[in-house]
This record gives structure tokens, sequence and C-alpha cells, in this order.
């Protein structure tokens, strides 16, 4: 990244690295149909009157996810991971706040933290990189 001290770079590839393992990690469970994804998508699904979100809901985030944490990890293409890293988070925190609940099936909120993590770290990448943005990047520099 062009212009950033090394304790920016340091914390944005921090960022970066921190959300896209994040994301990774979740893959397994979303792409075997583990039984807490089903649970999840399932319930989404009830609220939403949308009986496809098990298990295309599932699936379909699941390759977001993928897709975000590769861009995370491309420097040119970090922007575009970040940015939509924050847009799946941002849907899965409502979901915990609006549907599911902080505590799901007794995980002591640790995916609702998962979240807020990855959400973080996306908005420091988006932070950090804005001079390397597209067309916005001299603006908000």
């Amino acid at each position: 990244m062009t212009g950033l001290s090394k304790p920016a770079a340091v914390a944005l590839w921090v960022c970066r690295l921190a959300a896209a393992a994040i994301m990774l990690q979740t893959l397994f469970f979303k792409f075997t149909a583990a039984p807490e994804s089903v649970f999840i998508f399932s319930e989404v699904g009830k609220f939403a009157h949308l009986p496809f979100m098990e298990p295309w809901g599932r699936i379909g985030t699941g390759v977001g996810e993928l897709i975000a944490s590769i861009l995370l990890l491309v420097p040119v293409a970090s922007w575009l991971g970040a940015l939509l890293a924050l847009g799946i988070m941002g849907g899965a925190i409502a979901s915990h706040a609006f549907i599911l609940g902080i505590n799901v099936q007794g995980d002591n909120g640790s995916l609702f933290a998962l979240a807020v993590v990855v959400s973080i770290c996306s908005v420091a990448v988006l932070f950090l990189g804005r001079r390397n943005i597209p067309v916005l990047g001299k603006i908000l520099s």
C-alpha cells in the first residue's frame, strides 16, 4: 500500500489476515451443512419467509465469504474484499440482533463476536487503504 507508515502497513495486513482467516474457517461449517449452520439459515429463512435460505442462502453466503477472503488477501483488491465482507457481516450481525439472538445454540455469542471482529477489521482495511480505492481514493485521502 502506498503512503502508509510501517505501523499502519502492519495493522492493515493484520486486519486483512484476521478477517480472511475468520471467514475461511467458517466455510467448513457452511459447506458441510454443519447442524449449527443449517439451524441458523433455517431460522433466518423462516423469519423472512424465504424457505430457500437453507441450503441456498448458506451456500451463497459461504461463496461470498470465500470471494471476500481471497480479495482481502490481494493487495490491490483488498478494499473490495473488505466492502464485500462488511456487507456479509452486516447481514450476520442483523440476523443475530433481530432474529437469532446473540447466543445461538449455546455458543455464548462467539459467532456474533466473530462477525463483529470481521466488521471492525473490514472498516480498518477500508480506512487504512482508502488512498488505493479506485476513483474515491483521491477524494478520501
